[in-house]
């Protein structure tokens, strides 16, 4: 994998990282579980983790 696309992955993560931020901010003012997002988040945060890691070792 190319630097290039490490970042534009890096850069894709972050955006569904937001949108799911923004969908659980409605969820909670509506009372409705947010368990199964906050683990998406998790998620994505390991795999920027892991994304940053192997960009640094290019």
């Amino acid at each position: 994998m190319s630097k290039q696309e490490i970042q534009q992955n890096i850069n894709e993560l972050k955006m569904e990282y937001v949108r799911i931020q923004g969908d659980i901010e409605k969820l909670e003012s509506t009372g409705h579980s947010i368990v199964k997002l906050e683990q998406r988040l998790s998620m994505i945060e390991e795999e920027l983790s892991n994304y940053r890691y192997a960009l640094e070792k290019i």
